[in-house]
């Protein structure tokens, strides 16, 4: 098979939980660990650093991986959905892996799949594995799919785990409290390997502490180890929505043109002896969405493990690779913008907590009125999400283009419920192009409710 004929394989031959949802998920780790013994055991043959959370854990592992980059050592990073390119899946030192390792691999393997009969998860993480071994990175980030218990990456045997935060999401397969999805997440807690918690959340704290106790893994929260002061953002003046079309104008310009993050941090500990912190150390931020604030305070708690570990890591390799994750890594989808006049910007955010952080970046930006262009899948309560969004804007509803995309007629009728008004449209890309026809120079056009909208227009 070519690679498009490979990729149509794997997307129709097995299971994929972002296209179909709850059927994709396998209850157990024995497909990947057959899947592992019959490559070889690659998860066994590089270090890793192993990350999973509700939200963020996205950002942080790009975050992360910028930073080996800079500092020198092969990176490899896994990270889970891809936006346009399945290849962003598993890339070594910001470069995807080339066509023909996808498929070579299906090819020299195809025939164990029809006997494993592995998810297109199972199959992608042994592929991953496969091809940092065969590559020897220094390092690999692995970012968690879905959960951390049962899910297929918690083959690994990491330098240190990561948990970025808890939040209510896949209610459905991961638990309908946050201590039972905290649990779920948990499950990546290794015996004595460190484990750093991103945010102190005391609902769920005690989930981690009591684990890693049973497990004797030394915890660390990060937030109680870092405060970070904004210097400067995208805008620095207050948002007035009666002030005139021509100011408006001129603070949208001056909020897209800006593109960095400044923040000063603060240490609360004592840090790693052979790289002391300054008393205030300031870095600029190429992800600039107000909830990188906590990443970065994860991101800098995992510095300091790493160089514990013995890994050269310099304030300096920090600074420059924050500065340019987007460049190094080839993320996408986290506060970005798209254009300009009007101002269009989409986020991947999509549960609960991930919509709270987008509409706080909303709200920083000085426009006029909002149109949003709105989509998401069929199988979780929107309901949560929908009672949270602003009534004053209007929506344009879609429906990504995946089977578990949500019609547009049915996302705008339980919209209109929540006095959320607006018009269906038959593609993501048609809704968006509506929405800037109609959006003033002074508007703002949102994109986002599910991570396959901003998929679409990227």
């Amino acid at each position: 098979m070519n690679y498009p004929e490979t990729l149509d394989y794997l997307y129709n031959q097995l299971p994929m939980f972002t296209r179909v949802g709850a059927s994709a998920f396998k209850k157990d780790l024995t497909n990947t660990l057959a899947l592992c013994k019959l490559l070889g055991n690659p998860q066994h043959q590089f270090k890793s650093v192993h990350i999973g959370g509700t939200n963020g854990k996205g950002s942080t592992s790009h975050m992360l991986a910028a930073i080996l980059q800079i500092a020198g050592y092969k990176t490899g990073l896994y990270t889970s959905p891809h936006l346009k390119d399945f290849r962003e899946r598993i890339c070594i030192n910001g470069k995807m892996i080339s066509e023909q390792e996808v498929v070579a691999f299906v090819a020299q393997h195809q025939v164990n799949f029809e006997n494993i009969q592995p998810s297109f998860f199972e199959m992608t993480v042994a592929l991953a594995f496969d091809a940092f071994a065969r590559h020897k990175v220094d390092i690999a980030i692995i970012e968690v799919g879905l959960g951390g218990r049962l899910d297929s990456t918690n083959v690994i045997t990491p330098l240190l785990s990561v948990i970025t935060n808890i939040g209510w999401d896949h209610m459905n397969l991961l638990g309908n409290t946050l201590p039972e999805i905290a649990g779920e997440k948990a499950g990546i807690i290794k015996p004595q390997i460190p484990i750093i918690v991103g945010e102190y959340q005391p609902e769920v704290a005690g989930v981690f502490t009591k684990t890693a106790q049973e497990q004797q893994s030394p915890l660390t929260f990060a937030s109680e180890q870092w405060q970070v002061e904004v210097i400067s953002s995208q805008l620095s003046e207050d948002k007035e929505m009666e002030i005139e079309e021509e100011k408006q104008q001129s603070l949208l310009q001056s909020y897209s043109s800006s593109k960095l993050l400044n923040i000063k941090v603060h240490g609360n500990h004592a840090p790693a002896t052979q790289n002391p912190q300054p008393e205030a150390q300031q870095l600029q931020l190429d992800l600039t969405g107000t909830y990188q604030l906590k990443n970065v305070k994860t991101v800098l708690s995992v510095v300091d493990e790493l160089r514990q570990q013995g890994f050269s890591i310099t304030n300096e390799h920090v600074c420059v690779a924050l500065e340019q994750v987007k460049t190094l890594t080839g993320l996408n989808g986290r506060w970005q913008i798209l254009s300009q006049k009007p101002l269009t910007i989409c986020d991947t955010g999509h549960n609960p907590d991930g919509i709270q952080e987008v509409l706080k970046n909303i709200q920083a930006v000085p426009y006029q009125h909002l149109h949003w262009v709105l989509g998401m899948v069929n199988d979780k309560d929107a309901s949560k999400v929908l009672s949270m969004l602003p009534q004053q804007a209007t929506y344009y509803f879609c429906k990504p283009d995946i089977p578990r995309g949500l019609e547009a007629e049915t996302l705008q009728h339980q919209a209109s419920q929540f006095n959320l008004q607006g018009s269906s449209y038959p593609s993501v890309k048609s809704a968006l192009q509506a929405a800037q026809q109609q959006a003033g120079s002074a508007d703002l056009v949102f994109a986002g409710g599910s991570t396959f909208v901003v998929a679409e227009i990227v």
